[in-house]
């Protein structure tokens, strides 16, 4: 081991080790998309090495190649896991599972919880654990009001246990099969499914009685959701009379005329009803159906010269406006939403779901500023809107798989495909653990049969792939081909070993591993394994140790995203169903860390070292 610290081995690893720095603090910037980030860094990159050319050993070394990331093996896989892990939420797939704890917490609540736990990081190690957090957050949230216990003391610790369990298998999560592809690629052999289970089962075990017993006692009472802290809306009629100011003109016309605007449901005509569009020409007669404040309603009636009904009855001090069976709920944009990274007016929302959005919160906070449309406010998975709209249309919601209703009851969609869409996904986790298939093949497989048996119609399945995911893996890859190409990885494993020179090899891999904790909770955790993989590898050649303990630790390390909210997109649901604080994920996520991070020291070092 040298005594002196390494020196960097050429300029294009320098730059390269700059524009990964920048590219983790790019993805901490919640204002910058991560789309752009990382689709800017990835252009910067090629255009870079293009205009400045490296030689690899004596070769030309072609900055087209960082954009290999597009059809890579990990990426691809990914995807189709989505495709799938959406398949299943569409069909209903997991309702039985649903029923059967729902039974199970009415009847024995302390157990339940435990069995909750180990159900969800158990399905986690094969399914995306978005659709599990959507599925169990409805069920303990209802079983929690029916008890009279508080919610906020479980959403948490489930949570943290589908990502507990996603660790135990390498398609658990994207980072698992980001990290066992670049340590393939590096010339490493594969590493099957389920070839890191038992440290993960060991150490999981230990989290999820952490989570069952002394989480749930560190988290105080928390109010569930948003509050109705905006004005109700009230539904009435306008009928335009014959002096009406707004006869014979459009209803374009007439809501510019009407103060501060104002909503429209439909217009009747006679017996039957005309759509509201912008250019459809108002009538004597005609009733117009609209949805918004007192204040607005009235003034849209003086403005307009028309006459006011609530129900049958003109509005008096006898018959005032009412509500007509309007309720206020909370819905969760989840992943496969139209919603995520669009906003209501696109969409058409209200038109589609006659729900009106009356506040927006993102992490707890309100995002609509006063000076924009609540329309035009681009939303994100786990954003939170406060709705009002009628009893029905809400009940129609809960069965949507595009949105998590936060109330009190639990319906799960269920269909006749449910059987099919739960049999591909077993045969997509078979083949690929016998070997019969790569798992790309599988599970490329697996979401064209959710496709040709109709499981998932084709726009869900082009939703159900996440875009940040898709471009943060593609710029992590070229990220991870430059550092290693340009000897940068070599370069930071020797800067590495300079800080931990004589140490044990149990306590270098301990390090790493909590080096990676530390960044996946700040930047995204692929970014965090696919930097990290090379390194891991390159520190065990050094010390001549075999590497896949170290890969491991990379693995386990840069999925321990439990100290923030923003570390995971689940988190960010869980957060808002459960009125948390940041302070509470620290408060429970780092000793969860510290747990994790020392079980799989000590377990990975007994096993392998």
């Amino acid at each position: 081991m040298s005594e002196f610290f390494p020196v960097v081995p050429n300029g294009h690893a320098l730059f390269s080790m700059l524009l990964t720095a920048v590219a983790l603090y790019l993805f901490t910037r919640k204002k910058i998309p991560l789309e752009i980030s990382s689709l800017a860094l990835l252009v910067f990159l090629a255009l870079s090495f293009a205009l400045f050319p490296f030689e690899l050993g004596g070769e030309h070394f072609e900055a087209i190649a960082f954009f290999e990331g597009f059809g890579h093996e990990a990426l691809i896989t990914v995807c189709a896991l989505m495709v799938v892990g959406q398949g299943l939420v569409q069909t209903g797939a997991l309702e039985p599972i649903g029923r059967v704890l729902t039974k199970a917490w009415t009847r024995a609540p302390f157990i339940s919880f435990l069995i909750t736990l180990v159900v969800s990081a158990i399905l986690s190690a094969f399914i995306n654990n978005t659709p599990i957090v959507v599925l169990l957050l409805p069920i303990l949230i209802s079983v929690c009001l029916r008890t009279k216990s508080p919610a906020s003391r479980v959403l948490m610790p489930m949570g943290f246990a589908t990502l507990v369990g996603g660790m135990g298998t390498t398609i658990g999560t994207s980072t698992n099969l980001l990290v066992v592809s670049v340590a393939r690629d590096m010339g490493l052999p594969q590493i099957g499914m389920f070839d890191f289970a038992l440290p993960a089962a060991i150490a999981s075990g230990v989290a999820i009685l952490y989570l069952w017993l002394i989480a749930p006692r560190m988290l105080g009472d928390r109010q569930v959701g948003l509050g109705d802290s905006s004005p109700r809306l009230f539904t009435a009629f306008l009928h335009i009379e014959e002096d009406s100011t707004v006869a014979g003109k459009t209803l374009a016309e007439a809501k510019a005329m009407a103060s501060d605007g104002i909503h429209v449901v439909r217009i009747r005509r006679g017996d039957h009803f005309i759509s509201p569009l912008p250019d459809a020409l108002l009538q004597e007669g005609d009733r117009i159906r609209v949805m918004d404040t007192s204040v607005k309603i009235r003034a849209a009636a003086e403005a307009l010269k028309a006459t006011l009904y609530s129900g049958d009855h003109e509005v008096d001090d006898e018959h005032p406006l009412n509500a007509e069976n309007q309720t206020l709920a909370e819905i969760a944009v989840v992943a496969g939403s139209r919603l995520d990274r669009t906003n209501l007016r696109y969409t058409s929302f209200l038109e589609r779901h006659q729900l009106v959005v009356l506040g927006l919160h993102r992490a707890g906070k309100d995002i609509w500023k006063q000076s924009e449309e609540i329309m035009d406010v681009t939303l994100e998975q786990g954003d939170v809107m406060l709705v009002q709209g009628n009893k029905d249309e809400i009940r129609k919601l809960k069965k949507d798989t595009e949105f998590l209703v936060l109330d009190s009851s639990v319906e799960v969609p269920s269909t006749e495909k449910a059987f099919v869409a739960l049999f591909t996904m077993l045969a997509v986790v078979a083949t690929a653990a016998t070997g019969i298939l790569p798992i790309a093949v599988s599970s490329l497989t697996g979401a064209m049969i959710m496709l040709a048996t109709k499981c998932l119609r084709l726009g869900g399945a082009i939703r159900a792939v996440s875009s940040s995911v898709y471009f943060v893996v593609v710029a992590s890859l070229a990220l991870g081909q430059a550092l290693t190409v340009t000897g940068a990885s070599g370069y930071l494993t020797d800067v590495f070993l300079f800080f931990t020179q004589d140490a044990a090899p149990v306590v270098v891999l301990s390090a790493l591993m909590l080096l990676m904790a530390i960044l996946t909770n700040v930047v995204s955790n692929n970014a965090a394994a696919v930097i990290g993989t090379p390194i891991g590898i390159g520190i065990a050649q050094q010390l001549g140790v075999d590497p896949q303990p170290f890969i491991l630790a990379v693995l386990f390390g840069s999925n321990l995203s439990f100290a923030t909210p923003m570390s995971y997109k689940t988190n960010l649901l869980v957060m808002s169903a459960g009125g948390y604080s940041f302070n509470d994920f620290l408060k429970v996520g780092i000793p969860l860390t510290v747990i994790m991070w020392l079980s799989y020291t000590f377990i990975l070092g007994e096993l392998y070292l």
